[in-house]
């Protein structure tokens, strides 16, 4: 549904390495890179990273990237672990949203809540 996305970021070196190593979980990759604005995809970019504009601290987002299966969750849970994120939850069904939603949810460096979801009977 979106074209793209972005967020500020406080430090965004630790973001960078953060969401290099949890898109390439899901298929993306770092696409275009202007100083140290970044943008990640894969036919174009859809989701920018920036450094933050504003004083004092951010307030979260929620940022939810869709897979094609139950198995991409789990590499992007376990490539978010290793690059260190805080889990919120790990890797399950909520049925409270649908039958068939799959998703697991971390923290990015700067504290936004980053899900991966799957849509699709496991």
């Amino acid at each position: 549904m979106l074209d793209h996305l972005g967020i500020q970021v406080a430090d965004p070196e630790a973001s960078a390495a953060f969401y290099d190593a949890v898109l390439a979980a899901l298929g993306h990759r770092r696409m275009l890179q202007y100083g140290p604005v970044i943008g990640y995809g894969t036919d174009h970019p859809r989701f920018w990273i920036s450094p933050s504009e504003t004083e004092g601290p951010a307030r979260e987002s929620h940022i939810a990237f869709g897979t094609p299966d139950r198995a991409t969750v789990d590499a992007f849970f376990q490539a978010a672990v290793a690059a260190g994120a805080a889990v919120l939850h790990e890797p399950k069904v909520w049925p409270e949203y649908h039958e068939h939603y799959y998703g697991a949810f971390v923290r990015d460096p700067d504290g936004n809540n980053v899900e991966a979801v799957s849509h699709v009977p496991g």
